[in-house]
């Protein structure tokens, strides 16, 4: 399985839409209960996007779109004498319980220009997505699921493949030449017994530096990388299957269910058992 696989497995998404707004005044999304990633697409038109952490302003016109990790807010409001601009609005939901992994790791905003050429199908995909919500007939749901999917899967791929002058962040350290090798052979091969020095073998570099530099892009050492994502793993399986405790915890490369049950209670604040009750009532 690859990283952004990974992650997609570790959360559970469902999309949600508020529809084409115009924006002739300033607007912003309904506050709502639950985890939110917010997204928007300008239709036609300029407008003036808020970050309501930062109070950070950015110009968005025709085409561009924009997705904000999970938590954060924004704001659009009319570009002084501009024409009116029209967005499609929408947001990604994430069961709480589920998106640690999305929102320790997601960029803080992702921002795809109207000009850059991997736009058009993430563009094609949130069309479809609207025509799915405003048609709500047999298969729609099951449709806006995938789709959800779909956006959410084009728009980090399209921010790793133009972001190669950012300097940190997990997305930023799949682009890397070394460290992302590593990462993808980690996540291919979660159950392996790693260390530092068998990783940093699969990026082709020394040991120190690639401890170094995996610290530098991600902002935690490889082996805690590797054992958060192990827990992520390990409730993805403790929610999706019935397996005995031993077995997800052999899946995921420990060799007792004591030594599993230690790191994920650690890791998730939750012992595993406690996680499996609380996901089969939801």
């Amino acid at each position: 399985m690859d990283p952004i696989a990974d992650l997609l497995s570790a959360v559970q998404i469902q999309g949600a839409f508020y529809g084409r707004i115009q924006v002739d005044v300033r607007w912003a999304p309904p506050a709502e209960a639950g985890l939110h990633s917010r997204f928007g697409l300008i239709l036609h038109g300029h407008a003036v996007l808020e970050l309501s952490d930062t109070l950070q302003t950015i110009q968005v016109s025709n085409g561009d779109f924009f997705l904000l990790a999970p938590g954060r807010e924004y704001a659009l409001f009319p570009d002084g004498g501009s024409p009116l601009s029209s967005v499609i609005a929408g947001r990604f939901g994430f069961d709480e319980a589920h998106a640690r992994p999305l929102a320790d790791l997601f960029p803080r905003l992702i921002l795809l220009r109207g000009v850059e050429a991997d736009i058009a199908p993430l563009r094609k995909t949130v069309e479809l997505l609207v025509s799915e919500v405003d048609a709500s007939t047999q298969g729609s749901e099951a449709a806006v699921q995938h789709l959800s999917n779909l956006l959410l899967i084009q728009a980090l791929r399209s921010h790793i493949q133009i972001s190669s002058g950012e300097s940190t962040g997990w997305l930023r350290a799949l682009s890397d030449s070394h460290i992302g090798t590593a990462l993808n052979s980690m996540h291919q091969r979660i159950e392996h017994p790693w260390t530092v020095a068998s990783l940093a073998s699969e990026a082709g570099m020394s040991r120190s530096a690639f401890a170094l530099r995996f610290k530098e892009l991600i902002g935690e050492s490889p082996l805690e990388h590797l054992t958060r994502w192990r827990m992520y793993r390990g409730s993805d399986l403790l929610r999706e299957s019935d397996r005995k405790l031993a077995d997800v915890a052999q899946a995921v490369g420990y060799d007792s269910d004591g030594a599993f049950h230690k790191a994920f209670k650690r890791v998730l604040g939750i012992a595993p058992g406690e996680y499996r009750r609380s996901v089969s009532t939801l």
